[in-house]
């Protein structure tokens, strides 16, 4: 970020120049201005067919959602909001009936990486509208989230010793120790559940070590074989895991080895021409160009992260946000549609929420002279697609406008939240995690 007292500076410099007076300077310093001088400008925001937005209204919206969304909270305990896709798995005997639909062999259950997941990502949005600290009602579901997603660690289904293929517990894995590292930032742990709190983190910190895709890095939920094979990995998945490994390392939670930086080396292989991001890369991508109106989501999702890494990647952010909001129709056809991946793009309706949640996070990324112009066409666009009812849902079940409100209430409070600082917490209570080899295997480990 350039220092007001700089531009001040640099202004009287270019101008000493084109007075006679450039020869009083350093030979360096009038370089450096002519430089500056002559770059150009940024290219403004493409234009939109939306209605102006005023932050009054923005900030009404994310009221009414979190009423909402502690409204919506279900589950035996009151403790979850599940995400609900098309993706179904065998229902068990312990699962809540009021997630199984079908009956006999038909009879089925949104799989529990969909539960943690889903609410994990209420539980941060929750926790970034301001008022958190004072709200009883709201740290209560806070509370009844976190230890729902501390005790799923002990679900068979997201024991990490699995056979492969297609599988949502990584999501689990990722959000699920997000938003358990979110809480222990905020100091919302209680005392004495410190501990379990903490090897809960470890247990998905060490699933995503176990489901890391092998010789290639990252990882996918949709695996083609076993999970010691190779995949490619997944611009979905990858970008929020490596997030997650970061803010463990910043807390103190040790992290495989290398992990992190085989994830980033592995998103590389997704970026073709013109910043094109494939859907998934075992080797370095050859995705055509004319597919950006279908990747735009995975290129912010990826250059975010590459960003937070030290890369200096400011023209592939505002590539990929203007491919964002010039292409953003196709992202509309898909929301509230039946159907995953449907030709030309591949755009499935869950992608609709996801992309605007990274574009939330690639504006902030952006020198901040930049990011009012970025934000406007964000919030024009997110605001024109709420529903009648104060929500947002991108998918045709009911049950999601949990999910789609929570990341529209995180794609407006990410100015805030980015430029927060973050807090100083005690080391990990557990710092190895607990040895389950010798556990016995579940019956139903196997769907």
């Amino acid at each position: 970020m350039s220092h007001p007292l700089a531009i001040v500076l640099l202004t009287f410099s270019v101008a000493a120049a084109a007075s006679g007076q450039a020869d009083e300077s350093p030979a360096d310093t009038r370089t450096s201005s002519k430089t500056v001088a002559e770059a150009p400008a940024p290219s403004p925001p493409p234009e939109i067919d939306a209605p102006a937005v005023e932050s009054s209204d923005v900030d009404a919206a994310v009221l009414a959602s979190v009423a909402f969304l502690l409204e919506r909270q279900e589950g035996p305990t009151r403790a979850e909001w599940p995400y609900q896709g098309v993706y179904r798995v065998a229902a068990t005997d312990d699962d809540p009936e009021s997630l199984i639909e079908g009956r006999g062999r038909r009879r089925s259950v949104i799989p529990i990486g969909y539960r943690v997941g889903g609410t994990a990502i209420v539980g941060d949005a929750l926790l970034r509208v301001p008022g958190c600290d004072e709200d009883a009602d709201r740290r209560e579901a806070l509370e009844r989230a976190r230890r729902f997603v501390v005790d799923s660690t002990r679900h068979p289904n997201m024991n990490p010793d699995y056979g492969g293929g297609y599988d949502v517990r990584g999501w689990g894995y990722i959000y699920g120790g997000d938003f358990l590292l979110s809480m222990r930032e905020r100091g919302f742990i209680p005392e004495e559940a410190a501990t379990e709190h903490d090897e809960a983190i470890r247990f998905y910190l060490d699933g995503l070590a176990a489901i890391e895709i092998p010789k290639v890095g990252g990882w996918n939920y949709a695996r083609r074989g076993p999970l010691a094979a190779p995949s490619g990995t997944s611009p979905f998945m990858t970008p929020p895991g490596i997030q997650v490994l970061v803010e463990a390392e910043r807390q103190g939670f040790p992290v495989k080895a290398g992990m992190r930086d085989r994830a980033m080396k592995a998103i590389d292989l997704t970026i073709g021409e013109d910043g094109v991001v494939a859907y998934s890369a075992q080797r370095k991508t050859r995705e055509s160009p004319e597919m950006i109106p279908g990747a735009m989501g995975r290129m912010l999702a990826v250059e975010t992260v590459r960003h937070d890494a030290g890369v200096e990647n400011a023209d592939a952010i505002r590539d990929a946000l203007a491919a964002f909001v010039t292409h953003w129709d196709e992202l509309l056809k898909r929301k509230e549609k039946t159907g995953t991946h449907v030709a030309p793009y591949g755009v499935a309706p869950y992608y609709f929420f996801y992309a605007h949640g990274y574009a939330a996070e690639a504006i902030e990324r952006l020198p901040e002279a930049e990011r009012a112009a970025w934000r406007d066409r964000l919030h024009r666009l997110l605001m024109s697609v709420r529903d009648e009812d104060g929500t947002w849902n991108d998918r045709v079940f009911s049950r999601s406008a949990a999910y789609g409100t929570a990341v529209t209430v995180l794609a407006f409070t990410e100015p805030a939240f980015a430029a927060r600082p973050r807090a100083v917490v005690p080391p990990p209570a557990v710092v190895e995690a607990p040895d389950r080899s010798e556990e016995e295997t579940p019956a139903n480990e196997e769907r």
